[in-house]
């Protein structure tokens, strides 16, 4: 389950982003295909808006937004992986049509996989390519900590623990109460994720973990290869649970590289 969280705020996010309910990206015209990006517990979609220089002209990138963080911090979290799956295929397959991709950070692989799980059987256009980042296989997951039981001071010292969130944030007692509540949805999404067995993906899938995993359980991450029929990568980076973030540059260019091949190519314009 996830492990360390920098918390977020409305302001963290580009002045220039398009938000939608569900997905915010930057304005400009149509690229050549479309990364939804799914962020870790506790983060929000802005996490991914500052990978769009580095992905270049042809990627356009649209953090997916769940309630309760950044410009949707006062709406209730989701509390149930289901209906949120569900809604959240729902608007993608909702997009016009444009080849897309998935990346998911730790909880937000657990979603991203879903999502794709669900689009396969809605029949509905499928990602081109499926990143899960710093989350175990589905089946294979330990059992969770239950993080989101912990009284507030104690999650606190959790989150301290795991240094993945500013000191001054922590000590803002205001910001806290309100973030605190999504935090242990999210914790408790993770926890109580019940993977279901089903068909196998027809999407290539890349596995990305961090070498410094703090829990150490990463023995069964090459399990992931069992979710697809279409080939399965594993890419390994010097950096803890939040190598996401501490190694954002080696991750872009990962991500763009593979994206690159995956790519339809032009059509030509015929005379």
């Amino acid at each position: 389950m996830p492990t360390s969280y920098p918390l977020s705020s409305p302001s963290h996010l580009p002045s220039d982003a398009l938000r939608l309910p569900w997905l915010l990206r930057r304005p400009g015209a149509p690229r050549a295909l479309r990364l939804y990006g799914f962020a870790y517990a506790g983060g929000d979609a802005g996490m991914y808006l500052s990978w769009q220089p580095a992905l270049g002209a042809q990627i356009e990138v649209c953090g997916v937004q769940l309630p309760g963080r950044g410009v949707r911090l006062r709406e209730p979290p989701a509390d149930a992986m289901e209906p949120l799956v569900e809604r959240l295929a729902a608007d993608i397959a909702a997009q016009p049509r444009q080849p897309f991709a998935l990346f998911g950070h730790s909880l937000g692989a657990l979603l991203a996989f879903e999502v794709a799980r669900r689009l396969q059987r809605l029949g509905a256009p499928a990602p081109l390519h499926l990143f899960v980042s710093a989350c175990e296989a589905p089946g294979y997951r330990r059992e969770g900590r239950n993080l989101h039981r912990l009284p507030d001071e104690a999650l606190i010292e959790v989150l301290r623990d795991y240094n993945g969130t500013p000191a001054e944030v922590l000590r803002d007692r205001e910001f806290m109460a309100l973030v605190l509540p999504t935090l242990r949805a999210d914790f408790a999404l993770a926890c109580e994720y019940a993977y279901r067995p089903g068909p196998k993906l027809r999407v290539p899938m890349s596995v990305l973990v961090g070498e410094r995993e703090r829990e150490g359980r990463w023995s069964e991450v090459g399990r992931w290869a069992e979710q697809t029929e279409a080939g399965c990568e594993l890419h390994r980076f010097d950096g803890g649970h939040l190598f996401v973030d501490s190694h954002r540059a080696a991750v872009v260019d990962r991500v763009r590289e593979t994206l690159s091949r995956a790519m339809p190519a032009p059509r030509t314009q015929l005379g």
